[in-house]
């Protein structure tokens, strides 16, 4: 067993929990973007970045039993995650790879028709270094989709709560503290047209929500999380995570609060031939 290779905001069990919470909210977005990109039965599919492979399961299934899904992720704890539930589900379909993104290694695969990348660039030290290795792992014609941030900021509420907004600078410094780029859409549109990809599509993707959406339970829950490993990190007191979750639950029962959140541009981009 090797070590765990942790991430800024976690690979423990309330981490993993929180992911699953998030693709809840994002599956049907994916599941379209997919649909639109061409991912069918058969493929073979990459999830570059998996996590605890909420996503790669969804994926084995559109494959089916002719394709195959090779998902990779550095953390032990979530692939044991991923393993756990391709078990149950028996799913023969999906194969896991521990690897470091940021290690200068070529992708497990090989001619593979599609790509999927959920908020990985972001966190990655050299992100055009892994989108080359990515491209370099496609087939001539091979789709590439991801789901990046382009801005950030824009998580707000209103009215406006200024712990929160402390939050979200506090969250970006430690995102690029470790070597990440919390906007790293924005770039990605520039390095896939350098690196042989015509982009097929762009969409930018944001909501504004009422507490009653359960969109706002994806916020919600990395509030909980990220103050939580905020203050192990000793970027934020554990007075201020308090006002914080004070603050948001005040937004939460006010009438009129709305939340808007971060900014993530949708990408699907097919390797020319």
């Amino acid at each position: 067993m090797s070590a765990e290779k942790d991430y800024v905001l976690g690979t423990h069990d309330e981490e993993i929990e929180r992911l699953g919470l998030q693709h809840r909210v994002w599956r049907p977005r994916a599941l379209d973007a997919w649909r639109r990109a061409g991912f069918t039965v058969g493929q073979t599919i990459l999830d570059v970045g998996c996590g605890p492979g909420y996503a790669s399961v969804d994926l084995a299934e559109i494959a089916g039993r002719s394709g195959r899904v090779v998902a990779i992720d550095r953390s032990r704890r979530f692939l044991d995650a991923l393993e756990s539930t391709a078990r149950s589900r028996a799913l023969k379909n999906l194969e896991t790879h521990e690897r470091d993104l940021d290690d200068d290694a070529s992708l497990p695969a090989s001619g593979a028709d599609a790509a999927w990348a959920r908020w990985v660039f972001a966190f990655v030290r050299d992100p055009r270094r892994l989108l080359e290795r990515t491209a370099a792992a496609l087939r001539p014609g091979g789709t590439f989709v991801s789901h990046e941030y382009f801005d950030y900021r824009t998580w707000r509420v209103t009215p406006r709560s200024a712990e929160l907004e402390a939050f979200i600078v506090q969250v970006i410094e430690s995102w690029r503290a470790t070597g990440g780029e919390p906007d790293i859409g924005l770039d990605l549109l520039v390095w896939l047209p350098e690196l042989g990809f015509e982009i097929r599509s762009v969409r930018p993707i944001v909501d504004i929500v009422p507490p009653s959406s359960f969109v706002w339970q994806w916020p919600k829950a990395f509030i909980d999380v990220g103050a939580a490993r905020l203050v192990e990190l000793g970027r934020m007191s554990r007075e201020e995570a308090d006002a914080l979750a004070r603050s948001f639950a005040a937004s939460e029962a006010d009438p009129r609060a709305l939340l808007v959140t971060p900014a993530v541009l949708e990408i699907i981009a097919v390797k020319k031939g």
